[in-house]
């Protein structure tokens, strides 16, 4: 019995230890946060939800809604969809005075136009814990999408070298078959590409924006005469190629592949081309909808997610390299993404980077219309 006794009692104090660990780490947690913002959580759980459109990614819809709600006791509704469908949906209920979105993680296609439109919230205001506000824990300092504007409606908290969104069949075509942009051109792939419609925002304009660029439309022409698979559906894309209906897509990032990853598909993305890649922020950059309809929530949501607990977070289900400087990227390498943090300074990357509002205007826009022009 006096055995007995004595492991109840060890026991109890290790319970009671482990309670005492747990409850400092939680008190530590609590008071790195403002007072200002226990007041916008505790307001936040009377709204009791907020709703954000989001990649079309099934893991990311189903892992931030456990995790946000397990963090906070809020429930978060995800609308994952092509950034092109939810632009135009949060458009087209803003223009009818319906608030049902409270904020929106996309890319840059997607986004500018928002701003160009009046539809989105400043968001630096609405930037509450220390950690996110201060500028020495992000590489590059803070960086804007919409850097030619003084409000500051859009961040953009992901940055990547050499970006992917050139996949083959490796039982079709070989990676070393594919070395260099130009042979894409090869009559071998004569009908056996997938594009990523450029002609909206997403991945497909962003890479063909940079062919644009760095190969001039007189490349683009020719591409266009192998007789591309066109889609805006980038899992029917996906598809295509997992099932051998194509060699090779264009456009279609690692998120949308992911499922055919896991199922054992071939599916493999290619090496960067001796042509190089645009460096991106992917599906890297948030913004809030012009008068939220839980503005509480949204401010909590968007504080976590460039938190390092939410940058943490985003890069392991998304595979996306934060500028976060105390969050880990390196291990995305077995994934073929690299971070710019990682290997390039600020000034290389400005040099070869496609997104900011500038590239926008001057690349992509232009692009896009040129997109309109030659394919049908």
């Amino acid at each position: 019995m006096k055995d007995e006794g004595g492991r109840m009692s060890r026991s109890l104090v290790v319970i009671a230890s482990l309670f005492l660990i747990q409850s400092v780490h939680a008190a530590e947690q609590k008071s790195a946060w403002p007072s200002d913002f226990d007041k916008i959580v505790a307001a936040a759980k009377k709204e009791g939800k907020v709703v954000v459109a989001i990649p079309p990614s099934a893991d990311l819809r189903k892992q931030l809604e456990a995790t946000f709600r397990e963090k906070f006791g809020i429930d978060v509704e995800l609308v994952p969809a092509p950034g092109p469908a939810n632009a135009n949906r949060i458009a087209s209920e803003q223009k009818a005075g319906v608030q049902y979105f409270d904020a929106l993680i996309c890319g840059t296609g997607t986004a500018i136009p928002l701003v160009k439109e009046g539809m989105l919230e400043p968001i630096e205001p609405n930037l509450i814990l220390s950690e996110v506000k201060d500028p020495k824990n992000w590489w590059g300092g803070h960086i804007w999408e919409d850097n030619l504007s003084t409000r500051r409606f859009l961040y953009s908290f992901i940055a990547e070298v050499g970006t992917g969104g050139l996949w083959h069949n490796p039982t079709l075509a070989k990676a070393e078959e594919l070395r260099s942009l130009n042979d894409f051109l090869s009559p071998k792939w004569k009908g056996k590409i997938g594009l990523s419609d450029p002609r909206v925002p997403g991945s497909g304009q962003s890479l063909w924006s940079f062919l644009w660029e760095i190969k001039g439309e007189d490349y683009l022409r020719k591409l266009v005469q192998q007789d591309l698979f066109v889609s805006r559906d980038l899992r029917q894309i996906g598809d295509a190629l997992a099932k051998g209906k194509i060699a090779i897509s264009i456009g279609v990032g690692h998120s949308q592949y992911e499922p055919f990853l896991k199922s054992g598909l071939p599916v493999k993305q290619l090496p960067t081309p001796v042509e190089g890649l645009p460096a991106s922020n992917g599906f890297g950059i948030v913004g809030i909808v012009k008068n939220p309809p839980h503005p509480n929530t949204v401010k909590v949501f968007v504080n976590w997610l460039l938190s390092k607990e939410g940058q943490e977070f985003y890069g392991k289900v998304m595979k996306s390299s934060t500028r976060r400087l105390d969050v880990d990227t390196k291990w995305l390498l077995e994934y073929g993404t690299q971070a710019a943090k990682d290997s390039l300074t600020l000034e290389e990357y400005n040099r070869v980077r496609n997104h900011l509002e500038d590239k926008y205007t001057k690349v992509r826009a232009p692009a896009g219309k040129f997109a309109e022009q030659i394919l049908k």
